[in-house]
């Protein structure tokens, strides 16, 4: 399968190259400069097997919301892997992204600082932090 010219140099935002050309073989595909010059090369997506990242299929069991013993910590885990912690009237006082490995959980908070934690026995342990999960109605 081959582009045609218009479309393979809207592709090529450099001026002054001379032509391009697009090729396809089985699922990998390469984009070369009329000099030979390799541009890009890399595998074709399969669109059928992507899914969205935006809609979990099952939350993790540790994601909702985790607060202390007196409510002034709340910390919600996300089921997109990002976290909001609020302190007091401080809403979002910390955000950012976490992972969960078995009942550890690494944070990464958007300033960069890093953090970890650990679920035993229902109960969050996050750094110097004990949190319990929210009651609910």
């Amino acid at each position: 399968m081959r582009r045609s010219r218009t479309a393979c140099a809207a592709a090529a935002p450099h001026q002054g190259l001379s032509r391009s050309r697009y090729r396809v073989r089985g699922t990998q595909e390469v984009l070369t400069w009329g000099d030979g010059g390799l541009v890009v090369t890399g595998r074709r997506a399969d669109r059928k097997a992507m899914t969205s990242n935006d809609t979990p299929r099952d939350p993790h069991p540790h994601v909702g919301m985790w607060v202390t013993a007196d409510g002034f910590i709340r910390q919600e885990l996300l089921p997109n892997g990002r976290y909001d912690e609020a302190r007091g009237n401080r809403r979002s006082a910390y955000t950012g992204s976490y992972t969960v490995t078995g009942n550890h959980l690494d944070y990464v908070d958007d300033t960069g600082f890093t953090a970890t934690g650990d679920v035993r026995d229902g109960v969050l342990f996050h750094e110097h932090l004990v949190l319990y999960r929210e009651s609910r109605p």
